[in-house]
């Protein structure tokens, strides 16, 4: 509605006049052309924000509940993501609070005019990374953000019209009726036993009746042996301690002290030690690596974030559970580790260091134990049989005398894809310059405002007409273990053998960064490699086609080390064997290779990038390495078949494209990496974490096949945990309700 008004005389010849002028004759303003003037009444659609009615923003709001699912807008928690804050108004890197800068981007989301106003208090960073990416303006640090209404509208009540306008957004905005579970594995553990106990007691009616048989469950505890003190491992004894049970944690290698000790002995003096090294030990071989923390199976999911502040609990910087790429570093996991083995002695762990399992004891489809000898012991000693209800599995993937063990007593193994290739190093600066341009003297050897550069890079090679390049399928070739500001380690168990890894400490102030660039690889590729040498003896490991044979007699193949490798076969099949090409045999002979490349003694093969794409033999000067028992010049591009020299040298070039300088002569290729991931994966069920072939054996972690990476393996060693635990009737029911269910296993994600 509108009401048309007509006019001839302007505003200001309305103003009043003093009488003095009143008095004398003026002249009539000079009249202007007729103009419309309009009051306008604002429609109902048109009406926005506080021009609203009251009547109007209450049917809204019952609208969007209805629409959206949320309740009461001004209860609970808000989640607000992708928050930028320009580099030059941030704090830096090292600074997790709520800045003004951030405050003036969470203005912007609610609307609010002054930012100033809005309390701190009522924010919580949940997630802070940096994007430098090319496409950006400017380098911004992205935050998510936890907004507590009650605390907010507390501070400040006339935020509370604004929040009642907030529209959720998926993946900008999102509402959270209630503040999500948020605790450290021990509590969580313990606060459902006291929920359950609770219940109980009230079920019963009996308090006293009910502590006796408390006592009672208590003195006869289902007896547990977890093999390995990985992630996976630590884990899975920490919930079957707590929960009650008579666990033993048994690990070949060595507390981290000694281990840090035998080390030192191999970086400085070469003295390797075949069961404490960087990849057999307390920790697992993530212990002497970056300690990455990144994952794909969800950081914000509550089983990751109960894994992170259990790390927290025992030492970790509370950073991790903010920073959107979290790692530890050796420095940092070295106590870590300390005060976990602590606790759990404390639950009365039993915990056996320099003690291998050779062998499983079996009574029909049944595990009934294991047997083990100290590897410590100066003369041969004799192995012991060790007896336990269940027996998890936790061990590395460089653990490759469990796999023929297990080969042993049947049980399935089913070969996977893993990955192969070389560790390639740059002077960080160079890749501070890559990737932040004119940003990069802010990195300062990681001291500075931006966290120490680092990439990322895949390539897929496949399609039609690239079979005869790269193989006879497609694979992929991407960076793995990217180690900002690290050194190239050894990580070798074994004298006539060479294969490299990375590590960088906390701070990440090395002037080198190295990525292994590898490319992945199956069975089929196992036939293109044209095996020789010390393993000609083995070749193929030899499996009996019966799965349930009458009887069994031993097959002893000698192998490199002139051990012998035990196989049990079939009497009636022993005229059907067929050879199945190995995995394990493959990295053998790959790492024998480069072992003859460097020339013995641990020195490391290397070739400069540019002379690899060439396939020419580099110089016998080349670019200094981070590695610290010495480097050769070599021809790596004649290590590995065709194909896959193909597809790393093709890769090369386009990650160069991505990263304009990757290519470089500064850059050194090192060789060789082998052991990204467990080549096999030892068959489990989905639900109860049991193996497939045998009772009461519960495989888990990296080593199994079911993880790939620090995070990842741990959660994995939870609930398998949890499952034993439910399988031993130790009772686990409220967990899942807390830190919901399980990935479905086998998918392994890094």
């Amino acid at each position: 509605m509108s009401v048309l008004l007509w006019s001839s005389l302007t505003l200001s010849s309305l103003s009043p006049k003093p009488l003095s002028l009143l008095s004398k004759p003026t002249a009539l303003p000079s009249l202007s052309p007729f103009k419309r003037l309009y009051i306008r009444c604002a429609k109902r659609s048109q009406r926005t924000g506080r021009l609203r009615y009251p009547s109007e923003k209450k049917k809204l709001r019952q609208i969007r509940k209805q629409k959206l699912g949320v309740k009461d807008k001004c209860e609970g928690f808000w989640r607000l993501s992708k928050l930028g804050v320009d580099v030059e108004k941030d704090p830096g890197k090292d600074f997790l609070g709520v800045s003004d800068a951030l405050l003036e981007q969470i203005a912007k989301v609610l609307e609010f005019p002054v930012s100033a106003m809005l309390p701190a208090e009522a924010f919580t960073v949940v997630r802070k990374s940096f994007d430098a990416r090319k496409f950006l303006k400017v380098p911004k640090f992205v935050y998510t953000v936890d907004m507590d209404v009650e605390k907010l509208l507390r501070f400040e009540p006339r935020l509370w019209d604004f929040i009642s306008e907030l529209e959720p957004e998926v993946g900008l905005v999102e509402h959270m009726p209630g503040e999500k579970v948020s605790g450290d594995l021990i509590h969580i553990l313990r606060d459902c036993k006291k929920d359950q106990e609770g219940s109980a007691l009230g079920e019963s009616g009996n308090g006293i009746e009910l502590g006796n048989a408390y006592k009672i469950s208590s003195i006869q505890k289902p007896k547990v042996a977890v093999v390995g003190s990985g992630p996976s491992g630590l884990f899975a004894a920490l919930v079957l301690g707590e929960l009650g049970a008579d666990v033993t944690l048994i690990e070949r290698g060595q507390p981290v002290e000694q281990r840090g000790r035998d080390i030192g002995a191999l970086v400085v003096r070469r003295i390797i030690q075949s069961e404490s090294n960087f990849c057999f030990g307390e920790g697992g071989a993530g212990t002497w690596s970056d300690g990455k923390l990144v994952t794909r199976i969800g950081k914000n999911s509550d089983s990751v974030q109960a894994v992170l502040r259990t790390l927290v609990h025992f030492g970790a910087p509370r950073s991790i559970l903010v920073d959107g790429k979290p790692h530890l570093g050796t420095d940092k996991l070295v106590p870590l580790l300390r005060r976990f083995r602590q606790h759990l002695q404390g639950l009365g762990v039993t915990i056996k260091f320099g003690t291998r399992v050779d062998d499983l004891l079996v009574e029909g489809a049944v595990i009934k134990g294991v047997k083990v000898s100290d590897v410590t012991a100066t003369l041969p000693s004799c192995s012991e049989d060790w007896m336990y209800d269940a027996v998890v599995l936790a061990v590395g993937h460089s653990a490759r005398d469990v796999y023929q063990m297990l080969l042993s007593h049947n049980i399935d193994l089913v070969p996977k894809d893993f990955a192969i290739g070389l560790r390639i190093e740059h002077p960080q600066e160079l890749i501070n310059s890559i990737q932040y341009a004119g940003l990069a003297a802010e990195v300062q050897r990681g001291r500075g405002k931006v966290p120490v550069a680092d990439y990322k890079v895949a390539n897929y090679l496949g399609g039609e007409g690239v079979e005869s390049s790269y193989g006879s399928e497609s694979r992929g070739c991407y960076s793995f273990c990217m180690c900002p500001g690290g050194q190239v380690v050894l990580s070798s168990t074994n004298p006539t053998e060479l294969c490299v890894n990375g590590m960088s400490f906390s701070r990440r102030s090395s002037k080198w960064a190295n990525a292994a660039l590898v490319v992945t690889v199956s069975a089929k590729d196992f036939q293109t490699l044209d095996f020789h040498g010390p393993l000609a003896g083995v070749g193929f490991q030899y499996v009996s086609r019966s799965q349930t044979p009458p009887s069994f007699v031993n097959i002893a193949v000698f192998c490199y080390n002139n051990e012998a490798l035990i196989f049990h076969a079939s009497v009636r099949d022993l005229g059907s064997l067929v050879p199945v090409p190995d995995a394990a045999t493959l990295e053998r002979e790959l790492e024998q290779r480069a072992a003859t490349m460097g020339g013995g003694n641990f020195v490391v093969p290397v070739q400069v990038v540019t002379d690899f794409l060439e396939s020419k033999t580099s110089a016998a000067c080349v670019p200094p390495s981070s590695y610290r028992l010495g480097v050769r010049a070599a021809s790596l591009h004649e290590l590995f078949p065709a194909h896959i020299t193909k597809a790393l040298q093709e890769s090369i070039l386009m990650f160069d494209e991505e990263l304009p300088g990757f290519i470089s002569k500064e850059a050194l290729l090192h060789g060789v990496e082998t052991r990204t991931s467990s080549p096999v994966q030892i068959s489990r069920n989905s639900t109860t974490y049991e193996s497939t072939s045998l009772n009461g054996l519960y495989p888990v972690g990296e080593g199994a096949g079911y993880a790939g990476g620090i995070v990842s393996a741990a959660v994995d060693g939870m609930y398998a945990g949890f499952a034993v635990a439910k399988n031993l009737g130790l009772g686990t029911s409220e967990i899942e309700s807390v830190l919901g269910k399980a990935q479905i296993s086998g998918f392994v994600k890094y």
